[in-house]
């Protein structure tokens, strides 16, 4: 016991049994109010209405102010520590606030986290991304809070060091370059409604074809429909072109341009048999009708030279397949017929004579889409030989057998009516 007593007189002990007193009652702080009250406050929010509460508990606000309460524990009870200096006590207590203020920021942080998640819910979150702005409001915080704590530890005013900002601004803006071209960037955006999250855009530069699945302050990330990710700097938007498909989808209507490729030697005029034969077509039989008397009435009024048939008006096979081909899609289900719908001739080339279909589908789904393409394409390319027409392609081995077997006697083989 004495000694016991012995110690008990000596400063430093004393000192020490104190100060871990006191570390001992932080703890016992933290875990009442982290263990303890936290659940209840958990539990609490589960049974109310309002979400706001539980997103403020999901993105952990009030798990990082409960640190709040050791903090200021130790920053009361510093003080009453016996035989401390007072350049320790304060020190002590500049380094506890300094911790409240970083906890402060952190719980800030998880506020607008929450914040966000709140807003992600509404139908807005599709039309306008907040996160750049929150990202934003954070660096800005930052910036405020790491002035605070060097102010605050080292005992100058924060304006101070404010006013000596202006002299390394040349600085910030170099470091802060992307940071504000994206602001600038994401202002630009959201007020202009150039970019939503599910936007399908293609930004062939970066190799992003795909949907859009977030919009942040510096990036914007487009998920390709291999499932890769592409990550844009979102002030490239802004200076770069890029393709927003959200019109289309918006419209209801996708469009089909593409074209058959004729082999020209394949086209000629129709005789009278073939012109009769072709009327079993349910969809010529108008058109053949009309173009008959049509070309008839003016046949006449070429007197004698009408008679000669290098002065006649005839059908061709290839006109008559433009009109198949247009009939065709304007009865087809799937076409759209209050948007531009036509059959063209395109300037012919050395792969053939480009006959291409321009019209949309009443779908914008990508496989159906694909689907109703496919049909008609695979209908037309069937239907050519009825008008003794034939798809362009370069000789195959296929043909160059054909050929040989010619040249050595034997009948070449057709393969265009096939």
């Amino acid at each position: 016991m004495d000694q016991i007593k012995a110690l008990l007189d000596v400063p430093a002990v004393v000192t020490t049994l104190y100060a871990l007193g006191l570390v001992l009652l932080a703890w016992l702080a933290y875990l009442l109010t982290n263990r303890v009250l936290l659940r209840v406050m958990r539990a609490v929010t589960r049974r109310t209405v309002w979400e706001w509460d539980d997103a403020l508990v999901d993105a952990g606000v009030f798990r990082r102010l409960a640190w709040f309460v050791p903090l200021l524990v130790v920053h009361a009870g510093i003080g009453l520590l016996p035989h401390v200096p007072e350049a320790m006590v304060s020190g002590v207590r500049r380094v506890s606030m300094m911790l409240v203020v970083v906890f402060g920021l952190l719980a800030a942080a998880a506020a607008l986290n929450a914040l966000e998640a709140l807003y992600q819910k509404t139908p807005y979150a599709r039309q306008r991304s907040i996160k750049g702005y929150l990202q934003l409001v954070k660096i800005v915080l930052l910036v405020i809070g790491a002035i605070v704590i060097i102010a605050g530890l080292s005992d100058r005013s924060p304006w101070l060091l404010l006013s000596g900002l202006g002299a390394i601004s040349a600085v910030l803006l170099l470091v802060f370059k992307d940071t504000i071209l994206s602001l600038v960037a994401s202002v630009q955006i959201a007020s202009n409604d150039m970019l939503r999250v599910g936007d399908w855009i293609s930004m062939p530069q970066f190799n992003a074809d795909g949907d859009v699945i977030d919009i942040a302050l510096h990036t914007v990330k487009v998920q390709n429909w291999d499932k890769t990710i592409t990550t844009i700097p979102t002030w490239r938007l802004i200076s770069d072109s890029y393709k927003n498909w959200r019109g289309m989808q918006d419209s209801g209507a996708r469009r089909i341009k593409r074209a058959l490729y004729l082999d020209a030697g394949s086209v000629r005029f129709l005789d009278g048999d073939e012109r009769s034969r072709l009327r079993r077509f349910h969809l010529l039989d108008d058109y053949l009708v009309h173009k008959h008397e049509e070309i008839e009435q003016w046949n006449r009024t070429l007197g004698n030279s009408g008679k000669v048939p290098v002065n006649q008006r005839r059908l061709t096979n290839l006109g008559t397949f433009r009109a198949y081909a247009l009939a065709y899609l304007k009865a087809h289900p799937q076409i759209r017929k209050d948007q531009t719908l036509m059959v063209r001739l395109l300037d012919p080339t050395p792969d053939g004579i480009p006959v291409e279909l321009y019209c949309f589908t009443q779908t914008t789904v990508w496989a159906e889409y694909e689907g109703i393409q496919g049909d008609i394409f695979d209908h037309l390319l069937a239907i050519l030989p009825e008008f003794s027409l034939a798809i362009f392609q370069h000789p195959s081995g296929r043909d160059m057998r054909a050929g040989l077997t010619g040249l050595n006697g034997a009948p070449a083989v057709d393969d265009t009516r096939r």
